[in-house]
């Protein structure tokens, strides 16, 4: 039995505020594609604040952390922000481990890191 999860995102809004629900693997070829795609495409929107939810991810690796920095930076040269929330446990813990908690706010909800625009 294998545990790869394809990877959904669902995106909505609330408050101003894009939100992307991201679940399944974060890793290196398609999964970290399809999170940038679906980034890419809410920057181009016009969205200026962003928050992606990673607490349905088991695992992330450099290419989906390289992705999170490649879109915050988008949206900084674009004069927005993205957020992020992640809960404990390893994902976290590979954010931690990186300082990408340092260079993008994360919280441990979604509540939490609406209430911070």
């Amino acid at each position: 039995m294998t545990d790869r999860l394809p990877m959904e995102i669902k995106v909505h809004e609330s408050g101003g505020v894009s939100v992307l629900e991201v679940h399944g693997r974060l890793t290196i070829g398609e999964p970290a594609e399809q999170l940038h795609d679906a980034l890419e495409s809410v920057v181009k929107g016009g969205a200026k604040k962003v928050v992606a939810v990673l607490n349905g991810i088991p695992q992330i690796d450099s290419s989906g952390i390289s992705t999170l920095v490649r879109i915050s930076i988008k949206l900084a040269r674009e004069g927005g922000v993205l957020r992020l929330v992640c809960g404990p446990g390893r994902v976290r813990d590979a954010l931690t481990v990186t300082r990408l908690v340092e260079a993008i706010p994360t919280f441990e909800s979604e509540s939490a890191a609406l209430n911070n625009f």
